[in-house]
Formats: C-alpha cells, structure tokens, sequence
C-alpha cells in the first residue's frame, strides 16, 4: 500500500476544489473522512472575534468547503462513504466551549442534510460523534466522563461504515446519555459542570 500526502489548508477554501480533484483523478476513493478540528481557547475566543472566527472557519465553512467537492466526486463515482468526525459537543453548546459547540453543530447539521441530498446515489454518509478523546488537543484537560481513545473512535468509524450507519456515537453509551442531556430543560443544563 502506498500512502501519499497533499498539501491542504482547511483555512483555504478557495484551494479545495483543485486539490482534492487532483486527488480524485487518480483513481476511485472508497472512503473519505473529513476531520477539521481545532478546540480554541474558548475563554480568550470570546474577547477576540476573529480567533473565535478562525475556529469557526477551520471546523466549519472547511469541512464544508471540502465536504461538497468530495461529495460531488462519489457521487460521479457512483460509490463510496463520506465520513464527517463531528463532536458531541455540538449536539448541545455548553459555556464551557459553545464557540467549538456550535462549529460542531453546524457541521453535524451540514453532514445530515448533505446525507439525505445523496440518498440513492450510492454515497454513504456518516456522522461520528466522539466525546472526550485523548489527543494533543485535550492534552492536559481534565477528562469528560465517557472518555475514549483515538484507537476506540477508529474501530466505532469502521464498524459504522460496514453497517452503513447514518451516526456513531463514540463511546455508544453517549447516545442515550446526550439524548436526555438535550432535552434537559436549560436552567438545569446550566448548572451541569463546564
């Protein structure tokens, strides 16, 4: 197997269209997974416009960006699964990271409907909502409960695909629990730790 690199900038979306169809025209895809994520700092974001907007921008209107060209080569392809890494935290914005939340939310909402424009062309869509995984971005947070590895996300990522999943949760047990964490009426959610 040979692995290859391209240059991209999620930050540039004027680029995504070259890029990633020079990607395409060598040859069929089976699976793309788009990941755009920065985590900010969420309590200097919120006095700096334009950071906050750079978070918005890569976990966003990039994933979109990207999202539409690459939807628009399976579909001429005729197959194959578009996977959008969204987050947990975009299912309900919490104080604690509403500026990542609502990247996250955008993009789930985005990846849902974009999920539905492609039904019965043969391109599979699927959402991945991870809680709290350990990597170099939560790198010397505190962990969330229901915490979960790279390693585990990945193997939820696969197992999705091959039932061809509209949405994983990963860990599986965030489901139910953002199920009532959604319909929690707001003066209790705000009393929920950060």
């Amino acid at each position: 197997m040979t692995v290859r690199t391209v240059a991209f900038d999620a930050l540039a979306p004027e680029t995504h269209e070259e890029v990633l169809q020079k990607v395409f025209a060598e040859g069929d895809i089976d699976l793309v997974l788009l990941a755009f994520g920065v985590l900010g700092d969420q309590y200097a974001d919120e006095h700096d416009p334009m950071a906050a907007v750079r978070v918005t921008r890569t976990n966003y209107v990039g994933a979109v960006s990207s999202g539409l060209v690459c939807a628009q080569a399976l579909r001429t392809q005729g197959h194959g699964s578009l996977v959008v890494l969204s987050s947990v935290a975009g299912e309900r914005a919490r104080r604690a990271n509403f500026i990542y939340g609502s990247s996250k939310a955008g993009l789930d909402a985005f990846a849902q409907g974009l999920g539905d424009a492609l039904h019965g062309t043969g391109v599979h869509v699927m959402v991945v909502r991870p809680g709290f995984v350990h990597t170099r971005m939560t790198a010397g947070r505190q962990p969330a409960p229901l915490s979960t590895t790279p390693q585990a996300v990945a193997v939820a990522l696969e197992h999705g695909v091959r039932r061809r999943a509209r949405t994983v949760w990963a860990p599986p047990a965030l489901g139910p629990v953002m199920s009532v964490l959604r319909h929690l009426p707001r003066p209790l959610f705000r009393r929920l730790p950060g």
